[in-house]
């Protein structure tokens, strides 16, 4: 099973490593389902309670802009396992499920954001057992020495168990040829993928065209990966729509003028920009610099008094600098 969306793609950018990032979820019981006679079957065909499980999940993907195959597809996710448990309890062949993914696109698109969201949701389907996330990249995984690396990437798998480990920039394990340890890191992953294939999945994410390259320095790799979900560049009115968003989130509206000038900066940096565009990353750091400007614009405004509530939730055109 793969799902498919086209997205654009450009060159990787090197950054600095991070701590590895551990998500951690409230345990809840898994849902089993509950067997339903013939009659009542045939009855209830039209409205599925099941369906309620995918109700909190849908909610969540619902306020997130865009991505409408990718919500098609965790729907579609949730219907196998919802028919494979049917299957089961009237005596029909139902294999396991391998629900590793390959995730592909730009830098802020919302890949960890539906890591999350995935994490969650298996948990709640009785998939996993503990739904947790833990986001690691190369520097987490490749060692200094023979054996060094192999150890640290079992270590990491061993904390994911009963969740979801996530590798960002996926493709950097492969750089480095045969004698780099990226690749002793690729090996320790494909062979826990094979012993432990139910006990966590593992999401390997970056941009789109070198994941297709890193995949291809290894054949027996995406045959693995039966889910691959591409994440597309937001639109203009997109970004603008996740702009408001973030700023409703923290109590301030953008000024109609505002908003002109922002979807103009916005058009001119994702076709000029010299670095690869960061979608909803690049508004986020823009939206956090207009309030930052906001208080010193205020601030120094009202110097021998207090603004009124409207003028300390307002972002005005004045209040957004870009670098």
């Amino acid at each position: 099973m793969s799902g498919r969306v086209m997205a654009r793609s450009g060159p990787p950018e090197e950054r600095p490593s991070r701590q590895i990032n551990i998500v951690l979820r409230n345990s809840e019981p898994p849902v089993v389902s509950q067997s339903v006679p013939d009659s009542e079957a045939r009855s209830s065909a039209k409205v599925m309670p099941q369906n309620s499980l995918f109700a909190d999940l849908q909610k969540e993907l619902d306020a997130l802009v865009g991505l409408d195959h990718i919500k098609e597809l965790m729907y579609e996710i949730f219907a196998l396992l919802q028919i494979a448990s049917m299957r089961s309890e009237a005596g029909l062949l139902s294999e396991a499920q391998v629900f590793h993914m390959v995730f592909k696109g730009n830098p802020g698109t919302g890949k960890t954001t539906v890591a999350r969201l995935v994490a969650k949701f298996f948990q709640r389907m009785g998939v996993l057992s503990k739904g947790h996330l833990i986001e690691v990249e190369r520097a987490d995984l490749v060692g200094e020495y023979i054996g060094h690396t192999a150890q640290k990437t079992r270590d990491l798998v061993k904390k994911a168990m009963g969740g979801i480990l996530f590798v960002d920039e996926a493709y950097s394990l492969a750089r480095g040829g045969e004698k780099d340890f990226g690749k002793e890191a690729i090996d320790v992953l494909v062979k826990q993928m094979e012993d432990s294939k139910s006990q966590f999945i593992l999401i390997l994410a970056g941009y789109s065209d070198e994941m297709d390259f890193f995949l291809d320095t290894n054949p027996g790799l995406p045959s693995r990966f039966p889910i691959v979900m591409e994440f597309p560049d937001y639109t203009i009115d997109q970004l603008i729509q996740i702009a408001e968003g973030m700023a409703k989130e923290r109590d301030y509206i953008l000024m109609p003028q505002a908003i002109v000038k922002l979807k103009q900066h916005l058009l001119r940096e994702k076709v000029e920009g010299e670095h690869v565009f960061s979608n909803a990353r690049y508004v986020r750091n823009v939206i956090e610099r207009s309030i930052r400007q906001q208080a010193v614009r205020i601030l120094n405004q009202y110097s021998g008094g207090s603004p009124g509530k409207l003028e300390l939730m307002t972002i005005r055109t004045e209040d957004l600098k870009f670098e």
